[in-house]
């Protein structure tokens, strides 16, 4: 990963992690709100729906040595260590979430399972066949290399064991669908400009990486309209006196950040976002 998009990414998240914490708590990805994305459910418990939802649909029944990549303050590390009696690792490029996962594992009496640290996803410090599950929720989009990104995912997974992954993507471009027009390409741009994105990919190109490598028995699916109202929840609670007040203290980015969520919203609504789960299996 270029230095320069790391210390996008790292000062992004060290900047903004702490207001999404006190504002939604330890999980930092969408919710899931049903098939018809018509469930109405608190907003922490539509996250944790999202997890079993994953887990179920990627038929999870145990796992021993778990990978987080893109952990986040440790929110998924945390709840599958003690879902599964398993032992977690988990790798980020920012040093504050990574000190706040560490923090939260302490006073979850978890730290004798978890372990969190600063690692590039592209280049992770684990020797081959490391993990019998690689759990990837919502970092896919910030890797440049996404062929490399799995590639790596696949070094390190266990024969047997599975990879799991959901991750933002755009629509369909292959035939017969249309290729992006130049107005949706500007408002990717826009979006890539606010949440340090390199590029996304469509889910059917994740697939076809994915079939390059050593993985069998892959899956995909498309959880778009499950998913999508979450951003609706996220514009609502944005505009409370203390989401305010903790925007004038975080900083520029994450003000920006705030600005524009409307860019995801209606991103959903034209079709143009989309949110990909993709699961593969390391042959024994």
């Amino acid at each position: 990963m270029t230095s320069t998009l790391q210390q996008q990414i790292r000062d992004f998240y060290d900047a903004s992690s702490g207001l999404w914490e006190q504002i939604w708590g330890e999980h930092m990805h969408h919710g899931y709100y049903g098939v018809d994305g018509r469930d109405r459910k608190e907003r922490r418990q539509a996250q944790i729906d999202l997890i079993e939802e994953l887990l179920a649909w990627g038929g999870v029944q145990q796992a021993s040595r778990i990978l987080d990549v893109g952990c986040g303050i440790g929110g998924s590390s945390l709840y599958l260590a003690d879902r599964f009696n398993a032992d977690v690792t988990g790798i980020t490029l920012s040093p504050v979430q990574a000190q706040r996962a560490t923090e939260r594992a302490q006073a979850a009496g978890l730290s004798q399972r978890t372990r969190f640290q600063v690692a590039d996803a592209l280049e992770m410090p684990f020797p081959d066949q490391s993990f019998d599950l690689i759990w990837s929720l919502e970092s896919g989009e910030h890797m440049p290399d996404k062929v490399k990104f799995l590639a790596e995912c696949d070094r390190v997974l266990k024969p047997g064991g599975l990879l799991l992954i959901a991750t933002w993507c755009h629509r369909p471009t292959t035939p017969p669908a249309a290729p992006l027009t130049a107005d949706e390409q500007q408002h990717l741009a826009d979006i890539y400009r606010v949440y340090c994105l390199p590029y996304v990919i469509s889910l059917p190109e994740y697939e076809a990486i994915a079939h390059q490598l050593s993985l069998q028995n892959i899956r995909t699916d498309d959880w778009s309209t499950a998913v999508a109202p979450f951003w609706n929840v996220v514009i609502d609670s944005a505009i409370t006196p203390r989401a305010i007040f903790g925007l004038l203290q975080s900083g520029w980015t994450t003000i920006q950040a705030a600005l524009s969520l409307g860019l995801m919203q209606r991103g959903y609504q034209r079709g143009l976002i989309r949110f990909g789960v993709l699961s593969g299996i390391k042959p024994d």
